[in-house]
């Protein structure tokens, strides 16, 4: 869907624990070598309506299983999270550590113990050391905090190679009451999900309808999450979660309420900045790319063509140098398995034209050679005419840093 701006504002310094009912904490409990927080959760002060998307990676980890059994009722009321282990691939034990960390957690917060998700992030393969997870746990209610302090510990609790945080908040009326909605996330490599984002949490007070809040998720994490790439890997623990507390005041939103396009727009909104704060933050990214496709014959045959440009290892490596090869762009272009007339395109790159009617132009290289080299988003366009479909896809460029990264991350 499009979004509309108009129709919400955007809070600055805005958390997780804006939306009115939920609390947060994070803490370091051992699971990860350095001193950084590994370990979080998010609290409502009553059981929230919820809804989540997951991996389609074939082999999922515990946590999503648990997760699932949780969400069968469409509440939620807590979700405790670590980072540093994925407890993926660990057999049976490792969904036993699960579910006792989601008995811990719903003991030390008091709250029903179907009433809480749990998620993981980290090294695959390695069982979690649960007394580490048993001590951090029972430190942190005394944590829980509904400002800045508790939402920046838990922001900082779900990182893993990530460089920053990434938060966003809005606010929006609904029927003339104030609805905020907010989200925070994880995610750097592994990145190419058919679902939502690697760890995304999102919170609300909006009082919704469970099955359009679930509805909602979809459509939105199909436009965003589902739309950016950092290394075309999807990890076995990708996970949104979205909680409702409904204590904004607002009446009931349904898919046919007046305001129900507003804060859908309000809601893609926060997709939309966390997927591409996760773009950008990509392992040993220096820019983000974006690749906006028109033209397509239908919005899915553009959205597989802007994840085929954005995601082509030989186009990240032509914008992390610099070098205007348009070349590579529409190769990508050919190759996305969509129906593409091959005598009829045109590319520019950040509105420098370099291709058109699929043949070249001449340009400045020097104009081009200064877009690539100093601004930090590099925009390709590609306009197809052969009909109406467009998407927009977001990505990062592919520097020496990434190898560097991953070649040692379980050592």
């Amino acid at each position: 869907m499009s979004i509309n701006q108009a129709t919400y504002t955007v809070v600055e310094g805005g958390s997780i624990t804006a939306p009115k009912g939920f609390t947060s904490a994070g803490l370091h409990c051992g699971l990860k070598k350095t001193t950084r927080n590994d370990l979080g959760v998010i609290l409502c002060e009553v059981p929230a309506t919820a809804a989540a998307v997951y991996t389609t990676n074939v082999f999922q980890a515990a946590p999503l299983k648990v997760t699932r059994e949780s969400l069968a009722d469409g509440t939620l009321q807590a979700v405790i999270v670590n980072s540093g282990n994925a407890n993926a691939c660990t057999g049976e034990q490792g969904e036993k550590d699960t579910y006792e960390m989601r008995a811990a957690a719903a003991k030390a917060l008091g709250v029903s113990e179907q009433n809480v998700a749990v998620a993981s992030t980290g090294v695959i393969g390695e069982l979690l050391k649960m007394d580490c997870v048993r001590s951090g746990i029972a430190g942190l209610p005394e944590k829980l905090d509904g400002g800045a302090a508790g939402a920046e510990e838990f922001s900082q609790a779900i990182l893993t190679t990530d460089l920053v945080k990434k938060e966003c908040c809005v606010e929006v009326l609904v029927g003339g009451e104030k609805v905020t909605i907010a989200g925070a996330a994880k995610g750097s490599g592994m990145i190419h999900p058919n679902m939502a984002t690697m760890l995304g949490f999102m919170t609300t007070d909006a009082l919704i309808d469970g099955e359009d809040l679930q509805s909602l998720l979809r459509t939105a994490t199909n436009t965003t999450f589902n739309m950016i790439t950092v290394d075309g890997d999807t990890s076995t623990n990708d996970m949104l979660v979205t909680m409702a507390s409904g204590l904004a005041g607002n009446e009931k939103l349904t898919r046919l309420h007046a305001d129900w396009d507003a804060f859908a727009a309000a809601f893609t909104h926060v997709c939309q900045h966390l997927a591409k704060a996760i773009a950008r933050d990509g392992e040993g990214a220096t820019k983000l790319i974006e690749v906006q496709i028109s033209g397509a014959v239908h919005d899915e045959a553009a959205g597989a063509i802007a994840k085929t440009v954005v995601g082509s290892s030989l186009v990240k490596s032509a914008i992390f140098g610099a070098d205007a090869n348009w070349g590579r762009i529409i190769a990508a272009v050919g190759r996305a398995g969509v129906p593409v007339s091959p005598e009829k395109v045109d590319i520019s790159l950040g509105g420098i034209g370099v291709l058109r009617q699929s043949r070249p132009v001449a340009f400045d290289e020097e104009q081009a050679l200064h877009y690539l080299q100093k601004t930090d988003t590099v925009v390709i366009t590609v306009v197809l005419s052969d009909g109406e479909g467009k998407a927009t896809a977001w990505g990062c460029d592919l520097t020496y840093d990434y190898v560097r990264i991953n070649a040692a991350y379980r050592t």
